[in-house]
């Protein structure tokens, strides 16, 4: 499995999550239908800061080995993510009028958790 194509590209999706929620949370907020409150807007960035944080562990991890015993809290951590946002982005979706933007942010972390899933639970291949 090629876990540096994944890992560069989760950073990559990551990154940009994390600028526009650090950088746009009144825009953001806006947009998803939340009065952007001092609150909401701080609590907007704070989460676009442990995505920053997350998008840099996966970059600078990017060439490790990932996969079975090796790298285990690095996969650990991005399937547990990936997987509970996928749920409960389809879980919104089900439940509330569908909205293309969400459809699709399921779509994407639902990807990401199944690929991150097959990289934590199968033994990584030699790259020979």
């Amino acid at each position: 499995m090629k876990t540096r194509i994944l890992m560069s590209a989760s950073a990559a999706w990551m990154g940009a999550v994390g600028l526009a929620l650090s950088f746009l949370p009144q825009e953001i907020l806006g947009w998803a239908a939340v009065e952007p409150g001092r609150w909401a807007v701080v609590l907007a960035q704070v989460l676009g800061a442990a995505y920053l944080g997350f998008a840099m562990l996966n970059w600078m991890a990017r060439g490790v080995l990932l996969g079975g015993v090796y790298a285990r809290p690095v996969a650990l951590g991005n399937f547990l993510h990936f997987a509970v946002v996928a749920v409960v982005l389809v879980k919104a979706a089900v439940a509330a009028p569908v909205h293309a933007a969400l459809v699709a942010g399921a779509a994407v972390y639902l990807v990401f958790g199944v690929w991150f899933g097959g990289a934590l639970f199968t033994h990584p291949r030699s790259p020979s």
